[in-house]
């Protein structure tokens, strides 16, 4: 069985990290801005999961790479909760206009 060389998950999870910052950095829109947290998320873990792989009697990559997955999807339901309810109070997911909105 071929495996994958560790350099080439390494930019692979480069390349996600940096799409994540720069729709953070970038996007106006709430739930892009949170899409992007969560390629960070996916970055971080796919780092976890490719060290740990180097070392297969230890686990502690794997599990905290899921330990990461379940606080990413409880963050990602508080978050999509806050960002209807900003929406039913602004009519607007768009994050300028909420902060302009807000200052008046």
């Amino acid at each position: 069985m071929m495996q994958i060389p560790l350099e080439h998950i390494l930019i692979l999870s480069a390349v996600l990290f940096s799409l994540g910052i720069l729709a953070v950095i970038t996007k106006r829109h709430a739930v892009v801005v949170l899409m992007g947290i969560e390629l960070i998320f996916n970055a971080a873990n796919l780092n976890l999961v490719a060290f740990s792989r180097h070392d297969p009697s230890l686990l502690q990559g794997q599990l905290f790479s899921l330990f990461v997955m379940v606080v990413a999807a409880a963050e990602a339901a508080v978050a999509l909760a806050i960002v209807l309810r900003v929406y039913q109070y602004f009519r607007t997911a768009n994050l300028n206009e909420i902060v302009s909105k807000e200052n008046n």
